[in-house]
C-alpha cells in the first residue's frame, strides 16, 4: 500500500475519522472546503497528531498510538506542495530550491531545472515570479528535499486556467517518470478525475 491511514482527530466541535488505504501512484482526498483533507494531509507529514490511529506510507509505519510510534516530521521525508508556494520572500529562487536539500533527492539539482522549466529562473525574487512558475519552484524545492513520498495541498487553486493547465502537465509528468508515492488533496472533481489513481472522497 503506498497509503494506510486510520486516524481520528477533534478539531473543536469537528471530528475527522478516515479509514484508507490506496495503492500505488497518484491518490486524492477529494471533497469541500472543511472536511478536513489538509488535516489529513499534515498528520501524514507529522506537523499535526491524530487523537488515535495509524498511519503508515510504503509500509513504513509513521504513526500508530497504539504502539506508541510518532515518527517526527524532519525523519519522515515527505515533500510538501502548499497551497500557495509558501517560497521564502527574502531568498532568491536558488535559495528557495536548495533550503532543506537532501543528498536523496529522487533527480540531481540540474536535472530537477531542466524537469520542471526553472532554470532560467535562479537569480528572480519570488514576488517577480508568476503564480505558475512559483508552483513550479515549490515543485522543485519539495523534490530537492530528498522525499520518500510527496503531498500536494490544492496546488492549483490560486491559478488562472493557462497556469493550471501548466501544473497539471507537471504533475502528469512527475507521476509517470518518479514512481513516487503522492497524495493529493482537491475540491475540483475535473482535477481529481484527470490525475487520480485512486479517490477518497471526504
Amino acid at each position: 500500500m503506498s497509503f494506510d491511514i486510520a486516524v481520528d482527530h477533534r478539531i473543536g466541535d469537528r471530528l475527522i475519522h478516515l479509514r484508507a488505504q490506496a495503492g500505488a501512484g497518484l491518490v486524492a482526498l477529494f471533497g469541500p472546503s472543511g472536511a478536513g483533507k489538509t488535516s489529513i494531509l499534515n498528520m501524514v507529514a507529522g506537523i499535526l497528531t491524530p487523537d488515535s490511529g495509524r498511519i503508515a506510507v510504503a509500509g513504513e509505519t509513521l504513526f500508530d498510538s497504539g504502539a506508541g510510534i510518532d515518527i517526527p516530521a524532519a525523519r519522515r521525508r515527505a515533500g510538501y506542495v502548499f497551497q500557495d508556494g509558501r517560497l521564502f520572500p527574502q531568498m532568491r529562487v536558488r535559495a528557495n530550491l536548495l533550503y532543506g536539500r537532501h543528498g536523496d533527492a529522487p533527480l540531481p539539482f540540474d536535472a530537477v531545472m531542466d524537469f520542471l522549466g526553472i532554470g532560467h529562473l535562479l537569480d528572480r525574487w519570488p514576488a517577480t515570479l508568476s503564480g505558475g512558475e512559483a508552483q513550479r519552484v515549490a515543485i522543485g524545492r519539495a523534490l530537492l528535499s530528498g522525499p520518500r513520498f510527496l503531498l500536494l495541498d490544492e496546488p492549483l487553486s490560486s491559478l488562472d486556467p493557462a497556469r493550471r493547465e501548466e501544473i497539471l502537465t507537471v504533475i502528469e509528468r512527475m507521476k509517470r517518470d518518479l514512481a513516487m508515492p503522492m497524495l493529493y488533496v482537491s475540491h475540483d472533481r475535473a482535477e481529481v478525475e484527470r490525475l487520480a489513481d485512486q479517490v477518497i472522497a471526504l
